[in-house]
């Protein structure tokens, strides 16, 4: 007769979710969270990740002013009768009310005109917006247009979603503060900010929400409480109503079943690695800085830590030099990863030790 199956740590009606901790990095919680999805209006956030870069690096000032094309307003304005801020064709709309247009109520209209004013074209748009996420470290969502509306090719994960919430807000704080707006005003017609976890009153101050006829209802949210931070990603599910409970019980969950425990200190011997042909046989491994991570209140049995290299490290070894990772496990899932450099520099060993070392290595390396 077989065991019955362990409780997990929390469950979601959610087929994809992925949560993270904003200060330490820590994964909270995660379910087929690289599963390939289409993003939907999700892809709004990379929209406005290029946006705020843009104005970030100077080449745009907030001030600015775009024109609003017949493309733009057909596609994603009124007439569309999708997400809108309702801009006027022909009009010339501010940057930072065209970023309010896209952040409150992911206007359509808005991420049209600021593809089109920066790239001459939503796909050339487009093409940077899918560049731009190579360069963040998002290795696989790939962008056809700036709003998430259907395209083929257009693909992301939850983790990836949930990455992007975390990037946007340690890279460009004066610009995250968009995201909490309750409210925003154009063209005289007042809107509600689309996110429904902003109203929730438990801290949540982001991101975005989505929809996919065959996939369901998403949503990308983030809430700082009491000090602590986090961004949560989540698909599949089966109606606006279970995505807004769904996403308050998640972040919830995330916010009461953990606390902070530092697990090594700057400098502490984390553990060894193994020297081939070296004065000593194995170098001791540390952190650049102190090891903390979130660490569920119960069932602290199911951590598991281990030293992660590909050895043995040949010699010389200079101090300070990357030699692996510390990874940490809660549960089934991978919840941490820190590298781990040399703390000390390890020489050349004699020719006697090295060919001592050779012999080992070729009657264990078959053990491998």
């Amino acid at each position: 007769m077989s065991a019955p199956a362990g409780a997990q740590l929390f469950e979601t009606k959610a087929p994809q979710a992925y949560m993270i901790d904003a200060e330490t990095g820590t994964v909270l919680f995660s379910k087929d969270p690289d599963k390939p999805i289409s993003p939907a209006s999700l892809a709004k956030l990379m929209t406005m990740e290029v946006v705020f870069n843009a104005v970030k690096s100077g080449r745009y000032s907030l001030d600015d002013t775009f024109a609003v094309s017949e493309n733009a307003w057909r596609t994603g304005g009124a007439a569309s009768r999708a997400s809108t801020m309702f801009a006027a064709v022909r009009s010339q709309i501010r940057i930072e009310d065209l970023i309010k247009g896209v952040t409150v109520q992911l206007a359509n209209d808005g991420c049209i005109i600021l593809a089109e004013g920066m790239a001459g074209s939503e796909a050339n748009f487009a093409q940077q917006m899918t560049e731009r996420a190579r360069e963040i470290g998002l290795e696989k969502s790939t962008f056809v247009n700036s709003t998430g509306l259907p395209a083929p090719g257009q693909t992301t994960s939850v983790r990836e979603l949930a990455e992007l919430g975390l990037h946007l807000w340690r890279t460009y704080p004066d610009f995250y503060q968009y995201y909490s707006l309750p409210e925003f005003t154009w063209n005289k017609i007042l809107q509600r900010n689309r996110n429904p976890l902003i109203a929730m009153g438990f801290g949540a101050d982001g991101l975005a929400t989505g929809f996919t006829e065959g996939e369901g209802f998403a949503i990308v949210g983030s809430t700082n409480s009491g000090g602590r931070r986090l961004f949560a990603a989540m698909s599949g599910m089966a109606s606006d109503r279970e995505r807004s409970e769904e996403a308050r019980k998640l972040l919830d969950w995330g916010m009461r079943a953990f606390e902070k425990t530092q697990i090594f200190a700057q400098d502490e011997t984390v553990g060894e690695a193994q020297v081939f042909g070296g004065t000593k046989s194995h170098v001791q491994l540390v952190a650049q800085k102190p090891i903390a991570i979130f660490l569920p209140i119960t069932n602290r049995e199911r951590l598991v830590a281990r030293v992660v290299y590909d050895g043995p490290i040949s010699a010389p070894i200079d101090k300070g030099t990357p030699v692996g990772k510390l990874k940490v496990w809660i549960g089934d899932t991978l919840s941490q990863e820190t590298p781990l450099y040399a703390a000390e520099s390890v020489g050349v060993g004699s020719l006697q030790s090295r060919a001592f070392d050779a012999v080992k290595e070729l009657a264990i390396g078959w053990l491998r």
